[in-house]
């Protein structure tokens, strides 16, 4: 298959690392907890299986957690795309609501409506609730999928359209650790 001209002008431009909301000042806290998935290991590739699409099932592979810190009342997860070309990263997830107690979700727990109970989905992009699966453009190269889980000493009360800058603003100053697990994708 040829490459895309586009994807390959492209390829040297990416929001950056420094522009995934882990950067943000107001959201640092020890890395006191670990997050891990049986599909793919931290810096891998994530299977085809988790590929996102515009239309049909967007499957969010499965995550597991170690236990959080004491006090958290509630985690967070926000899986964003630091390697678009242009602007702010790409939000792949924002979910609420997730209880740490479970110590882990199967694949498509992030769909939208979600068959685990409690899990709230805010709007990522095209205004999609719920997981939406990688599609970086065609020849860019590699990107990472970070998904990035936050714990919480408060069950968050946002209404029901949440944005991320309305959960980045409601766990400021709440964060009581946070885990990491980095993935890839690459369409050539």
């Amino acid at each position: 298959m040829p490459a895309n001209p586009l994807g390959v002008a492209l390829r040297n431009r990416r929001a950056g690392q420094h522009t995934l909301v882990w950067a943000r000042p107001e959201l640092a806290a020890s890395e006191n907890f670990a997050l891990t998935s049986p599909v793919f290991e931290h810096g891998g590739p994530i299977p085809a299986a988790y590929r996102g699409r515009l239309f049909g099932a967007n499957v969010s592979p499965a995550l597991a957690w170690t236990p959080p810190p004491s006090g958290t009342a509630e985690l967070v997860l926000i899986a964003q795309d630091p390697d678009v070309p242009f602007g702010k990263p790409a939000t792949h997830a924002l979910t609420l609501g997730i209880d740490p107690a479970l110590g882990g979700l199967p694949d498509n727990a992030f769909a939208h409506p979600s068959d685990v109970p409690g899990l709230r989905h805010g709007k990522g992009p095209l205004g999609r609730r719920g997981w939406a699966g990688p599609m970086p453009i065609k020849s860019h190269g590699p990107h990472a999928y970070v998904f990035q889980l936050f714990a919480v000493d408060q069950a968050l009360e946002l209404p029901a359209s949440f944005t991320l800058d309305q959960v980045v603003a409601a766990i400021a100053g709440h964060v009581l650790g946070r885990a990491r697990l980095d993935g890839t994708y690459e369409i050539r």
